[in-house]
C-alpha cells in the first residue's frame, strides 16, 4: 500500500463479500481450495471487526443504533429466504431455534451472533475494559473446543458433556457468544503497528495458519472449519494495514458489499437452475471456477439494480446547511460537568431547535452521553423530542394552552406552574400531571411570588398536580457588577426559604434548580438537582467579554455554510442588489450566496458591515442581504466558481468566523442569532 491513502476500510469490504461469495461456491473435494477456504475466511471476522472499530470511535454510544438496525435487517433477511426454507423442508419446529440462535439460512449465522456477542462486547468494555480483550479470548479459546479442537476435547468426558450441552443450543460454537466478542473487540482497540512490523506479523501468521490448519485437517480432529487459533493473530495485523492505508469513505461499496453478502445464495440457487434448465449443470455448477464467477457477476449486477432503485438519498450540502460536531458537544458535556455539585445534573435547555442547533439531533446525542433531563420553551417543542425517540424527564419551561394538557400526558411531558390561577386550571383538567412550580424570585416573569409561602404550600393539596420539582430564575446571574452579584444572592436565599418553608410543613418538593448556563458558571455552589445549561452547552457564551472569565474551556459546536450560486462580473458603476445600494468604484467579480435573512441572517451585515469565508479568504458582503440570496465581492479572491463553499459561521484556511463576530456587527447575542437560524437549513453530523 506504499504511502497511499485510500477508504481501505470500504474498498476490503468488497474483497471480504467476494471472499464470502467463494467459500460459498467452492468444491469440497479439492484439498487445495478446502486450504484457500480457510484463508477466504477472514471474510466475517474483518466485519466484525470493522463494526467493532466504528462504535468504539463513539465510545459505544451507537450501541443501540446498530442493534436496532442489524435486528431490522435480519428480520428482512429471514422473510428473503423463507422460500428457500419452504424449498430445502426447513421450517420445522427447529427452525425457530436455528433463526434465533444460528441464523435461519446459512449464511445468515452473522447477524443473530452480532446481536448476541455486540451486547457482550459492551458490557465487558463498560465493566471490566482492562480485561475486556483477556475474556473475550478466553471466550474464542472456549469455541476453538466445539470447532476445529472438538476431537481433542470430546475424548474428555466432562468436555464432551459441556460441549454436547452447547450444541443444544447452537449448531456450532461460531456464534455471538465464543466467536463475535474477541473480533469485536480487536477492532474496537484500534491497534496500528508500524508498517514493518504489521507487514512481518501477516506473514508469520499466515504461514502459522497454514499449518494449523494442514495440521488439523489431516488429523481428521475437526469439527468445523471457521474457528483456528491464529485466526486472531492474522485479523489483528491485517486490520493494523488496513487502519494505516484507511482515509475517506466510499458509501456506496460499503452498501454494495453488504447486499452482496446479503443476496448471494439467492443467486447460487438461480445460477444452478438455469444452468440446469438449459443442460450445463456439468460446464456451470461442477466447475467451481466459472460457478463463482456466475455467482459473483449476478450477486453484483443485482446488488447495484437494487442501489438504482432505492430512492435517493437526500443532498444535504446543496443549497444551504448546518454542521454539528458532536464531538465538540460532548466536550462541553464534560466541562460543565466538571463544575457540578455532586448531586447536581444537566438539564440542558434545548428549546428553540436547541438554539438553531437542531433540537432532536442534540437531545439524541445527550441521551447517548447518559443525560435523561431536557427542558423546553412549547408543549410543541416536547412533543418534536418525544417523537424523534427522545429519553427521559422533558420540562415545558412555558405556557401550555387548557386544549394542550392531553399532550402533555400523551407525550409524558412535565409542565410548569406559571401562576396561581394556572395551577388551578391545570388541576380541573381532572388528569395526573406531572409538574414543576416555578417561583418568582424577583424577575417578575413567570411564577408565583416567593413572598407567597401560603399559596405555594396549598398547591401541594391539589390532588391532579403530581408536583416533580421546583425552580426559579436567576435574572442578573450573567451580570458581574457587585450590586448585581448581590441581587443574585437575594434571589436564592428567597427560593431557600421557600424550600425550608415546604420542608417544614412536610411536603415534598421533588428536584429543585435555579442555574442556567451563567449560574452554572458563576454560581455553581447554588445549585440545586438540576443546571439548565443552554447556551453554554453548545460552545458560546452571550457575548465574548464573557469568555475570560469563564472558569472552562468551551467549544463551538456548529458551523453554517453555503453554496456559490454563480458568480460574475460587475463593471464600474454598476450597481448591485435591492435599492442598487452597493455601486462598484471599479471592475468587480461578485458571487451570490444561496443564503439570505429567512435562513437566520441578520440584514445588518448588508454592506460590507459582515464577511464570509471562502476558500480560506475572506470576501466582505455587499449590497443588501435578500430573503434567499445575498452577495460578496471575491475580486480579490483566486479561483473561485458556482458550487464552491462559503463558511458563515466557522473555519476556512487561517481565518475563523464566529458567532460572536456576527452577532457583535447585527448588534444582537449569541443566543438570538443561533436561535434564529431557519428550519429550511439542513442539520447534519460531522
Amino acid at each position: 500500500m506504499k504511502e497511499k491513502k485510500f477508504p481501505a476500510l470500504d474498498d476490503f469490504r468488497l474483497i471480504a463479500a467476494i471472499l464470502v461469495v467463494a467459500v460459498h461456491t467452492r468444491s469440497t473435494d479439492s484439498e487445495i481450495l478446502w486450504l484457500l477456504t480457510v484463508l477466504r475466511r477472514i471474510a466475517v471476522p474483518f466485519f466484525i471487526m470493522v463494526s467493532g472499530y466504528f462504535l468504539a470511535r463513539g465510545n459505544w454510544r451507537a450501541t443501540g443504533k446498530f442493534l436496532k438496525k442489524t435486528a431490522m435487517l435480519y428480520g428482512v433477511s429471514i422473510l428473503l429466504y423463507l422460500p428457500l426454507n419452504y424449498y430445502a423442508g426447513q421450517l420445522s419446529l427447529d427452525f425457530f431455534r436455528r433463526a434465533i440462535f444460528d441464523g435461519s439460512f446459512y449464511h445468515l449465522w452473522y447477524l443473530p451472533a452480532l446481536l448476541l456477542g455486540t451486547p457482550i462486547a459492551y458490557c465487558l468494555t463498560r465493566f471490566k475494559p482492562e480485561a475486556a480483550i483477556p475474556i473475550a479470548g478466553i471466550l474464542y479459546l472456549i469455541g476453538l473446543g466445539g470447532e476445529s479442537y472438538y476431537g481433542l476435547v470430546s475424548g474428555v468426558p466432562v468436555l464432551a458433556t459441556f460441549y454436547n450441552g452447547i450444541f443444544l443450543v447452537f449448531d456450532y460454537t461460531r456464534n455471538g457468544l465464543f466467536y463475535v466478542p474477541l473480533f469485536l473487540l480487536l477492532g474496537a482497540a484500534g491497534i496500528i503497528f508500524r508498517r514493518k512490523v504489521a507487514v512481518i506479523g501477516l506473514l508469520c501468521s499466515f504461514v502459522a495458519l497454514i499449518v494449523e490448519a494442514l495440521l488439523l485437517h489431516s488429523s481428521g480432529i475437526q469439527r468445523h472449519d471457521s474457528m483456528y487459533l491464529f485466526y486472531p493473530f492474522l485479523m489483528v495485523f491485517l486490520f493494523s494495514l488496513l487502519l494505516e492505508a484507511n482515509q475517506g469513505e466510499r458509501r456506496n461499496l460499503r452498501q454494495l458489499s453488504a447486499i452482496v453478502y446479503l443476496i448471494h445464495p439467492w443467486c447460487i440457487v438461480l445460477v444452478r437452475g438455469m444452468a440446469k434448465l438449459v443442460g450445463l449443470t456439468g460446464l456451470l455448477v461442477e466447475n467451481t471456477v466459472i460457478l463463482f464467477l456466475l455467482v459473483l457477476a449476478s450477486s453484483l449486477f443485482l446488488s447495484q439494480l437494487l442501489l438504482w432503485l432505492r430512492p435517493s438519498r437526500p443532498f444535504q450540502t446543496g443549497r444551504a446547511w448546518i454542521e454539528l460536531d458532536l464531538s465538540t458537544l460532548r466536550h462541553n458535556v464534560n466541562q460543565l460537568q466538571s463544575i457540578l455539585t455532586e448531586n447536581c445534573t444537566l438539564m440542558p435547555a434545548v428549546k428553540a431547535n436547541a438554539y438553531g442547533h437542531g433540537a432532536v439531533l442534540i437531545a439524541k446525542e445527550l441521551n447517548h452521553s447518559g443525560i435523561r433531563s431536557f427542558c423546553v420553551a412549547t408543549v410543541s417543542e416536547g412533543m418534536e423530542l418525544r417523537r424523534g425517540g427522545v429519553k427521559g424527564e422533558i420540562l415545558v419551561l412555558g405556557y401550555t394552552h387548557p386544549e394542550q394538557f392531553s399532550s402533555l400526558r400523551k407525550y409524558r411531558l412535565t409542565q410548569t406552574v406559571i401562576d396561581m390561577p394556572y395551577a388551578r386550571l391545570l388541576n380541573a383538567y381532572g388528569k395526573k400531571l406531572k409538574v414543576h412550580l416555578k417561583i418568582d424570585t424577583g424577575m417578575h416573569r413567570l411564577g408565583i411570588s416567593a413572598d407567597q409561602p401560603e399559596r405555594i404550600a396549598s398547591i401541594f393539596q391539589m390532588k391532579n398536580l403530581a408536583i416533580e420539582g421546583i425552580f426559579t430564575h436567576l435574572c442578573v446571574a450573567d451580570e458581574k457588577t457587585v450590586e448585581k452579584k448581590a441581587f443574585t444572592l437575594r434571589q436564592a436565599e428567597a427560593f431557600q426559604r421557600v424550600i425550608c418553608n415546604l420542608n417544614d410543613r412536610g411536603l415534598n418538593c421533588g428536584k429543585t434548580h435555579l442555574l442556567s448556563s451563567y449560574g452554572l458558571l458563576r454560581y455553581p455552589e447554588l445549585a440545586g438537582d438540576y443546571a439548565r445549561v443552554g447556551i453554554a452547552l453548545y460552545g458560546v457564551l452571550s457575548n465574548r467579554r464573557d469568555l475570560d472569565d469563564c472558569p472552562i474551556a468551551l467549544r463551538p459546536v456548529l458551523s453554517l455554510k453555503a453554496r456559490i450560486a454563480l458568480t460574475k462580473d460587475l463593471h464600474t458603476g454598476e450597481g448591485a442588489g435591492y435599492g442598487l445600494e452597493y455601486v462598484a468604484e471599479s471592475d468587480r467579480k461578485i458571487a451570490v450566496l444561496s443564503i439570505g435573512y429567512a435562513d437566520g441572517i441578520p440584514r445588518a451585515l448588508s454592506c460590507n458591515h459582515g464577511k464570509v469565508l471562502i476558500n480560506g479568504y475572506e470576501a466582505p458582503i455587499i449590497g443588501r442581504i435578500c430573503m434567499d440570496q445575498m452577495i460578496v465581492d471575491i475580486t480579490d479572491l483566486p479561483d473561485v466558481k458556482s458550487s464552491d463553499i462559503a463558511v458563515i459561521i466557522g473555519k476556512s484556511g487561517q481565518y475563523e468566523i464566529t458567532a460572536y463576530d456576527l452577532a457583535e456587527a447585527s448588534g444582537t447575542i449569541t443566543n438570538e442569532l443561533l436561535s434564529r437560524l431557519g428550519s429550511r437549513l439542513n442539520r447534519m453530523i460531522v
